[in-house]
């Protein structure tokens, strides 16, 4: 599973590279399965969440055992 580390990224940045990481990941094929990882910033989970995966209907969760991470497909 590829994965996007957003430690040390501006919000405002990791929006965009959100955006371009989870097209190209999702144009690899029907099914695909990626990683973000947030760290502990419920305010940026909750921006990547509202900004990109909500708007282009993309399925997330976040894991109960790492919340520091969005799990995309």
């Amino acid at each position: 599973m590829n994965e996007l580390d957003l430690h040390g990224i501006s919000h405002d940045s990791a929006i965009k590279l959100v955006e371009d990481f989870v097209f190209r990941e999702s144009h690899q094929g029907v099914s695909f399965s990626c990683r973000i990882i947030t760290g502990n910033s419920k305010r940026l989970q909750d921006k990547i969440i509202k900004e990109v995966l909500d708007i282009y209907n993309f399925k997330y969760f976040i894991p109960s055992w790492n919340t520091g991470q969005i799990i995309v497909s």
